[in-house]
């Protein structure tokens, strides 16, 4: 489980002006209190402040939560009285939150932070001399990985406070056989700071430093508390199970230990296109490198890669016998990038390679069969719609092997992986670009690398048990447990017997495991750490859970029935899920502001649901630019405002060669009754002077010229062209994607007008993929931000137009006036683009692009 203590801030300045109160606000309270029962946590952050200034101030509460985690409650106390968020279907929510927009009024929000993580965002003005207490419930079901259940707490205060505590409480009645905590900040003056105890079914763990504790030195007011705290836990396991019932319902943990490891086959398939070059293609080989070592020799594998073309290592899988991995790391060091991407072909292989290696029998009959795919774009070349491959891919698998799909990067359709996984019993699992992008997939193996059972069943009696959670697996891996949940027909019925079925790596794994209410009871005579139904809120929980990941995959009625199914248990357990939403109402007194508290969808980041890729900056329209800015989880956009005919440099890398320039047209007549034209990009064109390479896009025609040849395309082509160093699709009439040598990606989306239309012309939009593959020297309209750019907001207040409040942004020791808004982003739907929320810098940028808008404007297109 991971959570991130909340943090504080206010809009204002930020230096301290003592060592508890900054600008006026005093923190007095802090802290997390987390109760875990059977595996289930149960978590309450609770932070108190008061305003010591003169002036009403806003203040921030800001707390990072597991992305698996379901938020259940919320509340502030002002002055001794309380205003509680009230979770409400999201369309419901919605018209409440726009309602309380159109007066001028803010948001609560949860957006995705981190990999694991996403973040709660809620502010209120507080009087002068007012206190606020904010307090948030969220729950969650531990997982076992690795032999260890696992709480992790990002502690990130950003001051020092007079009472600052986190305190874990636990109960298990199987009994704990380990407990351990430990800080990444932990130095060696708080080591002893850190209390842990267990005996028996309980343990605890404590960490309370003292105001002078927390300083970084001794005469400091910064805080040392920065950085991870982590608590790990297993408990005792004299059988396979664990059987509890309380009050009407079941849950059932399952997971046996002394188990022959089953033998393996697993076929990787890796995506070596083009835009895999550089970085990503190092980390992958140096990934399998360190997954060849754990490979063991009763383990049959091989490697498939795919770009245009599909190539195996071998045409069959081989035992890992020490010969074959040595040949094998010499195959993986020689791994390079070439061409598009042929996911469908790749993969198809790879089903193939093991039906042929079941039906010839040259793997053992018992032995567990996975598929672990990689790739990082989207596919290209054979069959390219995500829904064909789907069912083909699904036809071909027919439950016979488990499919694990990683997406490497922000470019990857992460949607179609993760419903191509779940139809064939595996996941997905985003790998983010990062330095140690290596070891997450060395991490995920080793998650799957120890399977110890196939075709698990956990059967109960059909007459008894109804609302049951998924009780068939296709792997059971060692180290972690399976969670199967019920309820009884009968709520009055006491007694349980399950039949457990799994193939294991010397013979059927078979017995029956049984349980009634009085054990459960007398297990549980301890009640300190036990809180409300937890069994009944487990249940709904892991039901939701599931809910939520079949609907993934599903259609038509089928994934109506689901949400209808997933948004009841949502609202009766008053969990924040997809499907709902929290309304938090703040009182009249204090500007009557309403918020939503929205979770977002992995891989995404929100703003009342709408979502940006994160490594995805681009103009588009009127022109208008966005410039995304991910550790903000926020975007900046402004607009430049030229005459039909102006040329602008959008891009230019002096190392790579460069160069992506845009020329604006205008509407068909000028409107004279406005003094700023409508006008847009209408051709736009990239240059490569070391490829020796020009691309001209307008909405009519594509033109390559290389050196002295010139080839031309239309919109209603739909064609792929490689040429050393270029790689171009041509999608029809809908957009065309461009790679070049350096790894950059341009995504061009075509704009199309009714043919009559008596004003407007058809027009371009360009995105740019992987811009960190550019170098540090990039410059021009866009390219000046590809390498980062910090900003703060302050001091948000009601604008000239009541929907779009406006605040104060300090970027580049700068401050500039913005405006809350929307952009269009049309890369998946062309027509109508999805509105995508940003802080707007007006006067065309000005404050924010170096210089003036007026440097920018070049002669020609090249």
């Amino acid at each position: 489980m991971q959570v991130s203590l909340l943090w504080w801030y206010v809009t204002a300045s930020s230096s301290f002006f003592d060592l508890q109160v900054v600008n006026g606000i005093e923190i007095y309270s802090m802290k997390i209190d987390s109760k875990v029962t059977s595996r289930f946590a149960h978590n309450v952050i609770t932070s108190r402040a008061v305003n010591r200034g003169n002036v009403h101030k806003e203040v921030v509460f800001d707390v990072e939560l597991p992305k698996t985690a379901f938020i259940t409650n919320f509340s502030m106390t002002i002055d001794g009285v309380t205003y509680p968020g009230i979770i409400k279907e999201k369309e419901a929510a919605k018209k409440q939150y726009e309602k309380a927009v159109s007066k001028g009024q803010t948001a609560g929000l949860v957006k995705a932070s981190g990999r694991k993580t996403e973040k709660f965002t809620v502010s209120v003005n507080i009087k002068a001399g007012s206190k606020v207490t904010f307090e948030l419930t969220y729950e969650e079901l531990l997982k076992r990985q690795f032999g260890k259940y696992e709480m992790f707490i990002k502690v990130k205060p950003k001051q020092l406070v007079k009472d600052f505590e986190i305190a874990v409480n636990i109960f298990e009645p199987q009994g704990i056989t380990e407990l351990e905590a430990e800080g990444t900040f932990i130095t060696n003056d708080l080591q002893n700071i850190i209390k842990k105890t267990f005996s028996e079914k309980k343990g605890h763990v404590s960490f309370k430093p003292a105001l002078d504790q927390q300083r970084t030195c001794a005469n400091c007011s910064q805080s040392v508390l920065d950085g991870d705290f982590t608590v790990r836990y297993d408990v005792k396991r004299p059988t396979p199970d664990s059987l509890q019932i309380v009050n009407g319902y079941f849950v059932h943990f399952f997971a046996p230990t002394n188990l022959p490891k089953l033998p393996k086959n697993v076929i990787f398939i890796i995506d070596i296109s083009g835009s895999m070059s550089g970085r990503e293609i190092q980390q992958t080989r140096e990934a399998l490198l360190k997954i060849l070592d754990d490979i063991k020799e009763d383990d049959f594998f091989n490697f498939i890669l795919f770009g245009s073309d599909v190539h195996t290592w071998k045409e069959t899988l081989i035992k890992a016998t020490p010969e074959n991995l040595d040949e094998a790391r010499k195959f993986v060091r020689s791994i390079d990038t070439e061409g598009m991407t042929n996911l469908y072909g790749g993969i198809m292989r790879g089903i193939d390679m093991l039906n042929d290696a079941h039906e010839g029998k040259l793997v053992p009959k018992r032995s567990a069969s996975i598929i672990i795919m990689l790739t990082d774009g989207q596919p290209n070349v054979g069959i390219s719609n995500t829904q064909d491959i789907q069912a083909h891919v699904k036809k071909a698998i027919e439950g016979k092997y488990t499919l694990y799909n990683l997406g490497f990067g922000y470019g990857v359709d992460y949607n179609f992986l993760e419903k191509m996984a779940l139809e064939n019993k595996g996941l997905a699992r985003r790998i983010y670009p990062d330095s140690d992008a290596a070891l997450q997939l060395q991490g995920f193996y080793d998650e799957v690398s120890n399977p110890m059972l196939t075709d698990v069943e956990l059967n109960y009696p059909e007459n008894e048990i109804s609302d049951l959670t998924k009780n068939s697996f296709k792997h059971f891996y060692d180290g972690s447990e399976i969670v199967v949940a019920g309820r009884f027909i009968d709520n009055n019925q006491n007694y349980l017997a399950v039949d457990v079925r799994g193939e294991g790596a010397n013979d059927a794994l078979s017995y029956t495991t049984h349980q009634d209410a009085e054990q459960t009871a007398k297990a549980f005579q301890e009640q300190e750490y036990i809180f409300g139904e937890y069994i009944e809120r487990l249940w709904a929980y892991l039901t939701l859970e599931q809910l939520l990941e079949k609907r993934i995959a599903a259609t038509g009625e089928e994934k109506e029935n689901l949400t209808a199914e997933a948004l009841d248990l949502s609202l009766k357990y008053k969990f924040v899920t997809p499907l709902t939403s929290m309304v938090v109402t703040k009182p009249e007194d204090y500007d009557n502001q309403d918020g939503i508290a929205d979770k977002p969808t992995e891989g995404k980041w929100v703003f009342l649901s709408t979502a940006l890729s994160p490594e995805t900056s681009y103009f588009d329209g009127d022109p208008h630019f966005i410039v995304p800015v991910p550790q903000k989880d926020d975007a900046i956009c402004f607009n430049i405002n030229e005459n039909p005919g102006t040329v602008l440099n959008l891009i230019s890398d002096p190392v790579t060669g460069i160069t992506v320039n845009g020329e604006l047209i205008g509407d068909k007549r000028a409107n004279n009754d406005t003094k700023i034209q409508n006008t847009y990009f209408g051709k736009i064109g990239i240059a490569n002077k070391y490829l020796h390479l020009q691309l001209i896009v307008t909405p009519e025609k594509i033109t390559i010229k290389n050196g002295n040849e010139k080839t031309g395309f239309t919109w209603l082509d739909s064609v792929t062209v490689q040429q050393d160093g270029l790689t171009l699709t041509i999608n029809r009439e809908k957009n065309l994607v461009l790679s070049m040598g350096s790894g950059v990606s341009f995504v061009i989306v075509l704009h199309q007008v009714w043919k009559k239309h008596p004003l407007h012309q058809d027009f371009l939009g360009l995105y740019v993929l992987e811009s960190d593959k550019l170098s540090e020297q990039t410059h021009g309209l866009l390219g000046q931000f590809f390498h980062g750019i910090d900003f703060t907001i302050l001091e948000l207040h009601p604008g000239s137009d009541p929907k779009k409040p406006d605040a104060t942004m300090i970027v580049k020791n700068k401050e500039l006036t913005v405006t809350r808004g929307w952009q269009k982003d049309y890369r998946t739907d062309p027509k109508h683009g999805v509105d995508i929320p940003c802080w707007f810098v007006h006067n065309n940028g000005a404050g924010l692009i170096d210089g003036v808008h007026t440097d920018y404007i070049v002669s020609s297109l090249f």
